[in-house]
């Protein structure tokens, strides 16, 4: 008889685990999940330790899970309900499930195991983390975007944040079903996107933006050469015509690092039609801005910014981070000429997010950028469940850039315009 059987308790099992992790062969760590398996089976079946089928099978699935996937956090990778994980000690994981977020029972051995899960992660893509570069920013295999830190930053130990990739990536249509936007305003988006306005996408973080980005960029036509310039790669353009950019951190010597902005710079020299810059954070926004400015109409990005005239006063405060010191009403006048509309997206106390505005940046007044508000989603209530109830409507506003549109064959009826219901949500 072993001295493992099938009553012993949790420390047993986990002693027995931590026994078939140590002997393994490093070398088959880089193998598939099957050969591994049948490794641990042959082990399993010398030593004998009588447990379950039920126990075996749960801590095969571990081990795995250690060696070749995620560990702990595995399980929660693999629930498609889950959007974002969120490690804030060895004990404190929680997940966003449909704009919500909650504490799950998953937990670490230790902190050095959930350090040595970042290093798993980053080690293929040549990235380093230590106290002298205690952040880091990486992707997983399947596109999921990483953040990590680590101490002396991080005063309780190290933590992980993961934006999960949508295989499932949501289409306008279930947009609309779940009330995030009417279809009114989906056909004027996407007559603006065909008509090559510049659009700037605004709202804060986990609001949907490149979400939606990459729903408008899909209205993009077909024989157009479309450049896409991200810090992680998540943008997933069906068009055939598309290359795609991801920045590139400074090696261990600080060297050789390549910024938003010099991939948008870049860019103006690779014959884009269309440049979709998947967040503007620093001094691109001025390259960005006299990229729009200079014949690549057409182009998108997005903002973090709570309403369309902050995301304007955003767009500003990143173009002095550029650091040609231009007065403030020079920058201006760029964002006038240069952005057409401006969305802005936001997400409620329910968890739904929903287009609160589209707004139509029509030039300048004096010093200050004028701005039209066409379409807008109200607020009404909350139902008895806590769900958000109001209504979308266009505020009877004509944009002054429809003459364009019309010129390019893209024709939109006085009764888009009109201030009537265009969904109750």
């Amino acid at each position: 008889m072993s001295q493992f059987d099938q009553t012993s308790p949790q420390a047993d099992v986990d002693q027995f685990k931590k026994m078939l992790i140590d002997r393994v062969d490093p070398s088959l760590v880089d193998e598939n999940r099957p050969a591994i398996t049948g490794y641990l089976e042959q082990i399993y079946q010398e030593l004998n330790p009588e447990f379950s089928d039920a126990v075996k099978t749960r801590m095969f699935k571990e081990i795995l899970d250690e060696l070749v996937g995620f560990g702990p956090l595995q399980p929660l990778l693999d629930d498609p309900d889950i959007t974002e994980v969120m490690v804030n000690g060895i004990d404190k994981i929680y997940v966003e499930r449909k704009g919500k977020i909650t504490k799950t029972d998953v937990t670490f051995a230790d902190d050095n195991q959930i350090t040595t899960l970042i290093e798993r992660i980053i080690l293929p893509l040549g990235r380093t983390i230590d106290s002298n570069n205690p952040t880091v920013d990486a992707r997983l295999p399947d596109g999921s975007r990483v953040n990590a830190v680590i101490p002396p930053v991080m005063i309780e130990g190290p933590c992980i944040t993961i934006r999960k990739f949508q295989t499932d990536k949501l289409g306008v249509e279930q947009l609309i079903q779940l009330g995030s936007i009417s279809e009114n305003m989906v056909q004027f988006l996407r007559a603006c996107v065909i008509g090559r306005l510049n659009i700037l996408i605004s709202g804060g973080t986990g609001s949907g933006k490149t979400t939606l980005l990459n729903i408008l960029s899909g209205y993009i036509p077909e024989d157009e050469r479309i450049i896409t310039i991200e810090d992680a790669a998540e943008l997933n353009l069906q068009q055939e015509h598309v290359l795609k950019m991801e920045t590139k951190p400074p090696n261990i010597e600080g060297r050789y690092e390549k910024s938003i902005r010099d991939l948008v710079r870049n860019s103006l020299r690779m014959r884009p039609d269309r440049i979709v810059v998947g967040e503007c954070r620093g001094g691109e926004a001025l390259d960005m801005l006299q990229a729009m400015n200079t014949g690549h109409d057409g182009s998108l990005t997005t903002v973090h910014a709570n309403s369309p005239r902050d995301a304007v006063g955003r767009l500003e405060t990143l173009c002095l981070m550029a650091g040609l010191d231009l007065p403030v009403r020079v920058i201006r006048k760029q964002i006038a000429s240069a952005i057409d509309l401006v969305i802005q997206i936001s997400r409620f106390s329910d968890g739904t997010r929903k287009v609160i505005a589209i707004t139509e940046i029509s030039g300048m007044e004096g010093e200050v950028v004028t701005m039209t508000d066409l379409f807008k989603f109200e607020q009404h209530k909350m139902d008895p469940t806590g769900a958000v109830m109001g209504e979308f409507s266009a505020t009877g506003v004509r944009p002054c850039f429809s003459q364009k549109l019309e010129v390019a064959g893209l024709k939109m009826g006085s009764e888009m315009f009109t201030t009537k219901r265009q969904g109750i949500w």
